[in-house]
């Protein structure tokens, strides 16, 4: 998890010891740098540059196939954010829930609300409400939303 420290600004992240072993790992593999890591879903998700995704997966997957070899966990790329505009939320938000369908994505000030159908609800809140603390989370560091609501 990424977390904020006392007395720096909100900008300002640290970065645990196991997710900087997966970013220096990634970034050993793919040769594309990137800070944005975090875990979803039992699977590590890199935030990377929108124009160096191609690369970062490799050709035919090769370098999501031998992360995922060495790691023994799925691994899954993504855009990077496009940190002003609210469409950048709801296509990283879909980015990151993939395959779990949606309806849409409303954001206002502070909060998201995301509505789907109710298989795809119960899957996007997940068992104990794991997958919604863990959208919450990233959703939380990367813009700065406080409040999530899947309806």
């Amino acid at each position: 998890m990424v977390y904020p420290t006392r007395g720096q600004s909100k900008m300002a992240e640290i970065i645990d010891m196991q997710l900087m072993r997966y970013i220096n790992l990634f970034s050993q593999t793919t040769r594309v740098q990137t800070t944005k890591c975090f875990v979803y879903n039992n699977q590590i998700v890199f935030a990377v540059p929108k124009a160096k995704v191609s690369e970062a997966i490799g050709r035919g997957a090769d370098n999501v196939k031998k992360l995922n070899g060495i790691l023994r966990r799925k691994i899954k790329v993504v855009a990077m954010p496009a940190l002003d505009s609210r469409e950048g939320i709801g296509k990283f938000v879909e980015a990151v829930v993939n395959p779990i369908e949606f309806n849409k994505v409303e954001v206002k000030e502070n909060s998201v609300t995301i509505s789907a159908g109710r298989q795809s609800k119960a899957a996007l809140i997940g068992r104990n409400r794991t997958r919604e603390k863990e959208l919450a989370d990233v959703l939380k560091n990367f813009f700065h939303i406080t409040k999530l609501r899947i309806a």
